[in-house]
């Protein structure tokens, strides 16, 4: 599943360029929730509203065919039952139940996706409507997300809404001593907000970025199926030129690091995010699919008139001394080296950091983020 991974951390990287523009925000979603949604709606595009999503979120060496399969071996695989860690991948659409939804879509959609389209009565009942959709994503994320929709956010001209959800909760490998939490200074330029700094020594996978001045640190969570990467640039204002670099897939991979005895210093923080993927996906480049007179969404009804009217991703994430609880509702070479030896390394993330969390077998990236003020 090599093409995919990649394909999903371009895309990664794409949305981050979008929800980054804010230097100060806390940042936090699901890549792989959002482009297994995506794929799912592609299952019924056709003609240009296809291709825009093929270019942007899901393109692929293989012949095209071929994405739908790939998600349905991942999606199985990342939802298999473990004792280890909870973690649960739910994509649905919502779509005006005078729509009649081709059966042969629905088979797709349940095939590949683990997924289902349902019909609702916006026209006459818009806020049962969205009553009924948001206790289905509540549910779907352990109650950590809810009203994914205000009340007034859909009305009697919506036709279809794309949902994603995603619910995460992981032990870590190696807990945090809450004992040796203690309070400390996190900086954002030449200001600095006081934190709760958990602490340890412990053997971790580590690798130096030099050509980008920055460090990256593995935190395994229990069972060490999924991973925690954390990316620290060496100076406080040096995210962006780490990003600029664009190596992502050759950083998250265990294998370009090796063992370091690592005094790691890690805020205790808290995000819940919401974003409107209708803008963001525009502005690379999904346009069609969100136009009535140009998506093409036949492969779904048989006939034109349908469109996305909203498509929201909202987040949360906590990171504590035992673990991490997540849910989302949708030219220059870079040399990784090995440090030198040393008795110790020190990871102190008192600065803005990148994280992501990643299952480790497929290299795929289920959570990105930047924390800026935890």
């Amino acid at each position: 599943m090599k093409s995919l991974s990649e394909a999903n951390t371009q895309f990664a990287l794409d949305m981050f360029r979008q929800f980054g523009k804010s230097k100060e925000d806390n940042i936090f979603y699901s890549p792989l929730s959002i482009t297994s949604a995506f794929a799912m709606l592609l299952l019924g595009c056709r003609e240009n509203t296809a291709l825009q999503i093929e270019k942007v979120g899901v393109s692929f060496d293989e012949k095209p065919g071929n994405v739908h399969h790939q998600f349905q071996k991942l999606l199985t695989e990342l939802n298999k039952p473990t004792d280890a860690y909870e973690l649960k991948i739910a994509n649905r659409l919502y779509g005006e139940k005078t729509c009649k939804f081709l059966q042969e879509y629905l088979a797709n959609t349940k095939e590949f996706y683990l997924a289902s389209a349902e019909s609702v009565d916006f026209k006459n009942a818009a806020e049962e409507s969205v009553k009924k959709i948001n206790s289905w994503v509540e549910t779907q994320t352990n109650g950590k997300i809810k009203d994914l929709f205000p009340n007034k956010t859909l009305g009697n001209t919506t036709v279809l809404v794309l949902v994603n959800a995603v619910y995460f909760k992981g032990q870590w490998e190696k807990k945090f001593n809450k004992e040796d939490t203690k309070e400390g200074e996190f900086w954002l330029n030449k200001v600095f907000k006081s934190v709760q700094m958990m602490s340890q020594r412990k053997s971790f996978n580590f690798a130096l970025l030099e050509d980008v001045q920055a460090r990256v640190l593995e935190i395994p969570y229990k069972g060490k199926d999924l991973s925690m990467i954390v990316l620290l640039p060496n100076e406080i204002d040096g995210l962006q030129k780490v990003l600029d670099k664009g190596k992502l897939i050759e950083w998250t991979s265990s294998q370009n690091m090796s063992k370091r005895d690592v005094d790691l210093y890690l805020p205790r923080f808290k995000v819940e995010k919401t974003y409107d993927l209708k803008d963001v996906l525009m502005a690379i480049g999904v346009v069609d699919v969100f136009s009535p007179q140009d998506a093409d969404l036949s492969g779904m009804t048989g006939s034109w008139g349908l469109a996305v009217t909203k498509a929201l991703h909202k987040s949360f994430v906590e990171v504590t001394e035992e673990g991490a609880e997540a849910s989302t509702a949708t030219g220059i070479a870079v040399s990784l080296t090995s440090p030198p030896y040393s008795i110790h390394e020190e990871f102190h993330c008192n600065h803005p950091f990148l994280f992501f969390i990643k299952q480790n077998k497929t290299n795929s990236i289920l959570f990105f983020a930047r924390v800026s003020s935890p």
